[in-house]
């Protein structure tokens, strides 16, 4: 089994060759926690194979999937420190340390799929992208995360009341944490990667993630109550590291750029058909699915949007994507 530790190893060991006179090919490395098939997976595998086969093989991407280097906050620190090369990771394990990133994860902030692709295709996009910059990274693109909903073991949610009690496994985010408080549940900070066994242990009562998650991570197994809430679209951010930025050739800048920027539109294609493919598995394998007082939550969030709007850049943000609805 691949270590973290390992990695970091043979990663500088292919530095250190790299600088006395190795080849000149090089396989970026790349990682994400989901699994094969989930489309910020598969649109890393398309940057690795357009970078071969427009370079003839001079730059691809190793890909580690199904979190194996880690959990995504690890692998955002290897990236900063030059020992990874290329993350994808939810935008609300950014919330902390890229202030910017709060908009993007701030509930009820998107009122449609349509309406989020035009703000991060646009100049917030590319101003929250910019932000990386001052951590050490690159950002290259915002990919899609679809709605987050509530799913849990017991009832079906239609209003915030519903939730109270619960314990909601929440991403390690501020933001996340602040609205399932604030809706009456009892968040619980876990990694991705642990919220199955949570379930099943009865650490926590539920979760709110999107469709293809709940699916992939096969959580519908044992939480049965699925409520379409959609209070928030929070993407992922695809980033590279800076010291790799530096040291690739102005031309291959460029192309790596370029291929980030076109993973988007593919990206965007698989998650619109998987989007409705997991939904409908869930529900042929005895999950239920119920639609919520969507006014009543708008209001019960309202405290959490006022409170980070109080954070002049993040509310300039919101104010830019609200002109966009």
């Amino acid at each position: 089994m691949l270590t973290r530790r390992a990695f970091i190893g043979a990663t500088l060991a292919a530095a250190g060759g790299a600088a006395f006179g190795a080849p000149a090919a090089r396989a970026l490395t790349a990682t994400d926690v989901h699994t094969p098939g989930y489309p910020t997976v598969e649109a890393l595998r398309f940057i690795g194979e357009t970078l071969a086969r427009e370079t003839d093989g001079r730059l691809s991407v190793k890909l580690y999937h199904s979190g194996q280097l880690g959990r995504e906050s690890d692998a955002v620190d290897l990236a900063r420190f030059g020992a990874l090369d290329i993350v994808r990771v939810n935008i609300g394990a950014l919330n902390n340390p890229f202030p910017a990133t709060q908009v993007l994860a701030l509930p009820y902030v998107f009122d449609s799929t349509a309406h989020m692709r035009r703000a991060i295709d646009g100049a917030v996009g590319r101003e929250i992208l910019d932000a990386f910059a001052k951590r050490d990274l690159v950002g290259l693109a915002i990919y899609d995360a679809g709605q987050r909903c509530f799913y849990n073991t017991k009832r079906a949610i239609r209003e915030p009341a519903d939730l109270h009690g619960l314990k909601i496994r929440v991403p390690p985010s501020d933001i996340f944490m602040d609205l399932v408080r604030t809706l009456g549940a009892n968040p619980t900070p876990l990694p991705y990667g642990e919220a199955y066994s949570a379930l099943q242990t009865h650490l926590i009562d539920g979760a709110e993630n999107n469709w293809q998650s709940f699916h992939t991570t096969r959580q519908f197994e044992v939480a049965r109550h699925w409520s379409q809430t959609g209070h928030s679209f929070a993407p992922d951010a695809l980033l590279l590291s800076r010291r790799t930025y530096d040291a690739l050739a102005p031309d291959d800048r460029d192309r790596l750029v370029d291929v980030a920027n076109r993973s988007v539109g593919y990206m965007r294609g698989l998650w619109d058909t998987s989007e409705e493919a997991s939904r409908r598995f869930v529900l042929e394998h005895g999950v239920t699915a119920n639609e919520v007082d969507r006014d009543a939550f708008v209001r019960a969030a309202q405290p959490v949007l006022e409170r980070r709007r109080g954070d002049a850049l993040v509310d300039k943000l919101y104010r830019g994507i609200r002109d966009l609805a």
